[in-house]
């Protein structure tokens, strides 16, 4: 077989070093930004006493208070999701010690909590650490997972609001200087989460690796529960996030632009905080707490496939770990890709904006190919076998190249889709835009229309994924093609947290009174950002659904169901049920923001009509109530949505087996990524066919427009439906299918030996039944 080039010690120094500069890369993204001062510092060698660096000539106007009023809005936001995060951690930090207890319990009895070795499941012939130390080290990757999720959704809000006012007033200077703002800023964010998961998860290996020792099996198999920690407060980050922003958003944009034609951001409207504070909630903490649970999930599937491999079998260390060295490479890789946007080249002109970003996602591609045959070369062996149901299957290093090449690839072309679709420079959003000249409906049949046709290539290309790497290398093909597509998350996360950064400062901008040529800039910024944060959920969700299946083929395994058998009814129920989930799930996430944001448009229109001079400007809006009608609705509707998807795995799971589980997660994520991919795509392009009207670029848009025209009506009607689709129930569904599957591979032992407690009574039954009468028979 060969043995790897890359030597352990090699790769025990290679996967830290580049986790740590990715750390390091951060800070120094972060220094750069703040820079940007949000005082008036006092300069003896400056003009006036004053440093010119913010103080910039604007239309012939020099006003200080600008600075001030950028700095107290800034404020603002920032104690309001600060506010919002530490309330939601409180209520998700219960059910994490909760989930963590019934996680030991569970995994504990399925050998009545003996401290004895037991045999190998898949090498008869081994002794094994005991079921009880699986318990164990399960509860506490759980409990690891989580806190680094909620730890990189937290880091990620904090500097999100730290740079959006400072994008702001970079954006006196120029379109390009604010660009690097807000893309530093999202740098700082990807790095720091793509750097942490990887050195939290090695770190956790190698802890475990203490008392495992050659027990690879039941080392890889407790750390599948640091992918259930990331993913299971990824879906309350999200789901709670998504409720906050959208009731805000869909308050404010109901009764300021459609009832009282008041511009976006306007100070004057009270839910205009809470709009912003929402951004950086839902699409900041939210976003970077689901691609971390996905990266967390697909190492973990990749690692426990590996591990009943020949990598387990031989102890190859360096091989064993391929997920991560794929992971580490990466962030040198995205580094070097991030110097292209912030120093290689500078914007000058609003229509480079979206070029570049583009083009992070295509340098980004181009050099990871390169570095995955690098690491495919030298840390793989010539050939090797992958466990594939029950039989050892023949794998060589240039087949697994091709998987993790094929899931790096099928993203970039989901990504490119999602922006043909959702981006107003191309004709799908251009004839949304044109339907609104009839109304509002025809606006949403348009959309609707366009969401469901966006699915077709991305399933494709998700299909073609899945059919190739498991040709190669079964299961773990999938798990390592997922990986793939999630191998630049740190560029990934840089141009979709450069999303809410932009729409916060051009709501910054609106509300500090800067001038209509700020705000001309700010939104071309926004506009960009709306097309990424779309590609960012198409990545999420496309490697969610590769992930689901590698975490599906692990259960399966894991479980010891030898075929999955859609004929059987046990399996069909399963399915069927599985496959309604995502509507159940969508429609009680989408009914939490009509709920909490039928309360905020009544707090809005009350203010309104009780606060004198509230219209005219010269009385100030309650911000805080409409902070708090968010924050309280998001917190109680986000506990229903998250109590379906954790206890559905445990309900079926117990009562009716993993045959019947197993149905339920192949029906969840068909279902699921269908209407993940539709629901966003549709949000993402009513939004753009609004701000298509609202930019008036081209002869077309002129002719819809100008704000406050009929035309523009139908699109903020359009926009606001769209923005519980794309923003809470599209995103979530990602998390759903992920989560569901992950949490089945975690129980799975506690199934196959207790679970389907209906069958076995019936089965029981049955049998005593029949013992108890006897057919007369007579020659």
């Amino acid at each position: 077989m060969g043995a790897a080039i890359l030597s352990d010690l090699g790769t025990e120094i290679f996967i830290p070093v580049c986790a740590v500069i990715g750390i390091a890369f951060s800070l120094v993204q972060w220094l750069l930004v703040s820079r940007v001062k949000l005082s008036l510092e006092k300069q003896p060698s400056a003009k006036n006493g004053f440093s010119e660096s913010l103080i910039e000539e604007e239309e012939g106007l020099n006003d200080h208070n600008v600075v001030h009023k950028c700095a107290e809005i800034q404020t603002a936001i920032a104690e309001g999701a600060t506010s919002f995060l530490f309330t939601e951690y409180q209520y998700v930090g219960v059910f994490m010690v909760a989930f963590a207890i019934l996680i030991f319990l569970f995994l504990g009895s399925v050998e009545g909590f003996s401290t004895k070795s037991q045999p190998c499941t898949y090498d008869s012939t081994r002794m094994c650490k005991p079921a009880l130390a699986t318990a164990v080290f399960s509860t506490i990757s759980f409990l690891l997972g989580a806190f680094t999720s909620v730890v990189s959704g937290f880091l990620g809000m904090k500097i999100a609001t730290y740079a959006n006012a400072r994008t702001t007033l970079e954006a006196r200077k120029g379109v390009g200087k604010a660009f690097i703002t807000a893309f530093r800023s999202g740098a700082v964010m990807g790095f720091l989460l793509a750097a942490n998961g990887l050195l939290v998860l090695y770190i956790a290996i190698n802890l475990f690796k203490l008392y495992y020792g050659d027990d690879w099996e039941g080392l890889f198999e407790a750390i599948t529960g640091y992918g259930l920690g990331g993913s299971s407060m990824a879906l309350f980050g999200r789901v709670g996030g998504g409720i906050y922003t959208k009731a805000a958003d869909v308050g404010a944009d109901l009764v300021g632009k459609v009832e009282r034609n008041i511009p976006e951001d306007d100070p004057r409207n009270p839910a205009v905080i809470a709009d912003n504070v929402g951004d950086n909630v839902g699409d900041i903490a939210g976003m970077g707490s689901d691609l971390f649970g996905s990266y967390a999930e697909s190492s973990c599937a990749a690692l426990v496939v590996a591990s009943i491999s020949s990598f387990g079998i031989n102890h190859d260390f360096t091989a064993m770990c391929y997920p991560l060295l794929i992971s580490s490479m990466g962030i040198l890789v995205c580094l070097l890709t991030t110097l292209f946007a912030t120093d290689f080249f500078e914007i000058k002109a609003v229509k480079e904006i979206e070029p570049a970003l583009k083009k992070q996602l295509i340098i980004s591609t181009v050099l990871m190919t390169v570095g995955i045959a690098i690491v495919s070369w030298i840390a793989l062996p010539s050939s090797f076998t992958i466990f594939n149901f029950g039989v050892q299957k023949q794998v060589t290093n240039w087949q697994l190249f091709l998987c993790v090449c094929v899931g790096l690839w099928a993203g970039l072309i989901i990504g490119f889709v999602t922006e043909y679709y959702t981006s107003n420079a191309y004709s799908p959003v251009q004839d949304v835009a044109d339907s609104c000249r009839t109304g509002a409906a025809t606006n949403v049949i348009f959309g609707l229309a366009l969401g469901y046709k966006s699915v077709i290539i991305p399933i494709f290309a998700i299909a073609i994924s899945i059919f190739v790497s498991f040709s190669f290398a079964a299961m773990y093909g999938i798990a390592v093609a997922a990986l793939g597509m999630l191998s630049t998350i740190a560029t990934g996360l840089a141009i979709d947290a450069y999303g809410p950064i932009s729409d916060n400062a051009g709501g910054i901008a609106e509300m500090a009174g800067m001038s209509h040529r700020i705000r001309e800039r700010t939104d071309a910024l926004d506009a960009a950002g709306n097309t990424t944060a779309a590609i960012g959920k198409g990545f999420a969700i496309g490697s969610a659904a590769l992930v689901s299946l590698a975490l599906f083929g692990a259960f399966v395994s894991r479980a010891e169901i030898s075929t999955v058998d859609v004929l059987t009814p046990k399996v069909f129920i399963g399915l069927i049920v599985g496959a309604m989930l995502p509507y159940w799930f969508s429609a009680m996430t989408m009914k939490s923001v009509g709920s909490a944001a039928l309360k905020m448009v009544e707090e809005v229109r009350r203010q309104f009509n009780t606060i004198p001079g509230l219209m005219e400007g010269t009385a100030k809006p309650d911000y805080a109530t409409c902070v708090k009608i968010s924050t309280d609705a998001s917190i109680k509707e986000m506990i229903p949505p998250g109590a379906l998807v954790m206890l559905t795995p445990l309900i079926v799971g117990i009562f009716f087996g993993v045959e019947t589980l197993s149905g339920v997660l192949a029906g969840s994520l068909v279902s699921g990524v269908q209407i993940a991919i539709s629901a966003s795509n549709t949000g993402g392009a009513w939004d753009n066919a609004k701000k298509y009207i609202e930019a008036g670029a081209s002869e077309h848009a002129r002719t819809l427009g100008p704000k406050g025209s009929d035309p523009h009506k139908a699109a903020v009607i359009g926009d606001t439906i769209g923005d519980p689709l794309k923003d809470t129930s599209g995103p979530s569904l990602n998390i759903l299918i992920k989560l569901m599957a992950v949490e089945s591979l975690v129980f799975a032992p506690f199934f196959a030996t207790h679970g389907g407690l209906l069958f076995k009574i019936f089965r029981i039954r049955g049998m005593s039944c029949t013992a108890g009468y006897s057919l007369p028979i007579s020659l």
